[in-house]
């Protein structure tokens, strides 16, 4: 049923990116074609991570695992909180301000470190974006250090920046009215561990920028 689930909203993801908004897509040819892989975007929209999906075939739909915020989407709303595990199958991650003590933070970095391990051990693709809530549209905004711990940690996976444009007018941060509105992706390079956490960080950033 989880299966079924999950190729159902790869499905519609394809409705919506391809034919609702025209999505344009630049060297596709980059896309990892299959796992261990992260994809590292930008994040303007609820769109992001169904667009990204869109961009993969029926049959990998399961392999697709989006990096989400727990609080917003398991811990609002029951009904958001089954779709997030049964259909989306977030890996959650707890945004910092919204934990208390410092054990608790280590405690919630370890166990997220722990489910990214297990998903690119499993050969999956994570979607996952940096800035971790939803910015004003085009515009980037400083990026949290996880994707660095876990490129890190997984030395030989490619980490593939992306850019996209467009999708925070489409369905703009709180409005959940979809606007007709032709979007584009850009997909650079892929980058592998450097050894240095800033540095890491500075060049995925700045890849970003350039696309």
């Amino acid at each position: 049923m989880k299966v079924a689930l999950k190729i159902g909203l790869v499905l519609m993801a394809k409705a919506i990116a391809w034919l609702l908004l025209g999505l344009q897509v630049s060297h596709q040819e980059r896309l990892p074609a299959r796992g261990p892989a992260i994809l590292v975007a930008n994040h303007n929209s609820h769109l992001d991570a169904l667009v990204l999906m869109a961009l993969y075939p029926l049959s990998m739909a399961t392999q697709l695992r989006p990096v989400a915020n727990e609080h917003y989407f398991l811990k609002q709303n029951r009904y958001l909180a089954w779709f997030a595990r049964q259909v989306l199958d977030i890996i959650p991650v707890t945004c910092e301000f919204s934990i208390k003590s410092a054990s608790s933070k280590r405690h919630n970095h370890r166990a997220f470190l722990q489910h990214c391990d297990e998903a690119l051990t499993q050969h999956q693709i994570l979607i996952l974006f940096p800035e971790g809530s939803r910015g004003e549209p085009e515009h980037l905004r400083q990026f949290h250090s996880g994707i660095a711990h876990i490129a890190k940690r997984h030395t030989n996976v490619p980490v593939v920046p992306i850019f996209m444009r467009g999708l925070g007018k489409a369905m703009p941060k709180g409005d959940l009215l979809l606007v007709p509105f032709v979007c584009q992706v850009a997909i650079g390079s892929a980058l592998f561990w450097n050894g240095c956490k800033q540095s890491f960080l500075d060049t995925l950033v700045t890849q970003i920028h350039d696309l």
